[in-house]
């Protein structure tokens, strides 16, 4: 017995030996360039940029609120409980900006503005300066945000989906991190970004194990980025073995030869054990 439990120990101890791989750990971790305390130039951000088909949130305020009524869209009410709910009630939702595939907007009084490639500062005080400088309103407050900035995360990732994003901006990190990151089977040095923009798809290729992501025009996501993270050769093989492999007989076949195989080698290792009391 103290034999069998030797081999068994010495069997894990080898595992052990290769998961802790030096080159397996090349293949997982990140900015493996970075050594220590690092400090780089940041670049800048300009923000998310407005394309055809985004829908905005425009509010105007003021210090008379009566004053800021003509320039804001009416809020919706919908109704909740039906198919889609076991709860009844009635929700709001601010109407937002269709930006046409012209790239302008309609709104309330100024008429036609072209948004397209202006961040949502810019547009802000785009509004605000056309109000006061047409004497609709001099003491406006314009306040801009996406509602659709939404950025989907495929392939070997934990969580894969379409992800909502709260704010201004998101990088590909924080994007992996709303997956619960890679799995063990994702290719760090080939994770994929596409891209669709003024009519062109571009797609790019970011390595995580290097720093030089940090510079990629792909760093900093837009919205309806699809992040595609490729799998390993490994992870490519298992998917050959499908569902019909199991119902076959060569699979049986060869799950009781390496049941009897590992039957046979307990029992000898118990007989010698017994021979050597």
């Amino acid at each position: 017995m103290k034999k069998i439990l030797f081999a068994l120990s010495t069997a894990a101890v080898l595992v052990g030996l290769v998961s802790c791989n030096p080159e397996t750990y090349k293949k997982i971790n990140y900015l493996q360039d970075v050594d220590g305390d690092t400090t780089m130039t940041m670049k800048v951000n300009k923000g998310i940029i407005i394309q055809p088909q985004d829908q905005l949130s425009i509010i105007v305020t003021s210090r008379d609120p009566k004053m800021a009524v003509p320039f804001n869209l009416s809020v919706s009410t919908f109704y909740t409980g039906s198919e889609l709910s076991s709860s009844g009630g009635a929700s709001q939702r601010i109407t937002g900006y269709i930006v046409d595939n012209d790239g302008d907007i309609h709104f309330p009084s100024l008429g036609k503005i072209h948004v397209a490639g202006l961040n949502r500062w810019e547009l802000q005080e785009l509004i605000r300066t056309n109000l006061s400088d047409s004497g609709l309103l001099k003491d406006a407050v314009v306040t801009v945000e996406f509602l659709n900035f939404k950025v989907s995360v495929l392939g070997e990732v934990t969580a894969p989906g379409s992800y909502t994003v709260t704010g201004d901006k998101i990088t590909i990190l924080q994007a992996l991190a709303l997956a619960r990151d890679l799995t063990i089977y994702g290719q760090r040095e080939n994770v994929q970004v596409i891209r669709e923009q003024n009519g062109r798809r571009q797609i790019y290729k970011l390595d995580l194990t290097d720093s030089g992501i940090f510079s990629s025009p792909a760093y900093y996501l837009q919205q309806n980025d699809v992040v595609y993270v490729t799998p390993s050769k490994v992870r490519a093989g298992q998917g050959e073995i499908n569902e019909n492999y199991f119902k076959s007989g060569s699979f049986w076949i060869s799950l009781a030869s390496i049941s009897m195989t590992t039957i046979n080698f307990i029992i000898a290792l118990t007989n010698r054990a017994n021979q050597n009391k």
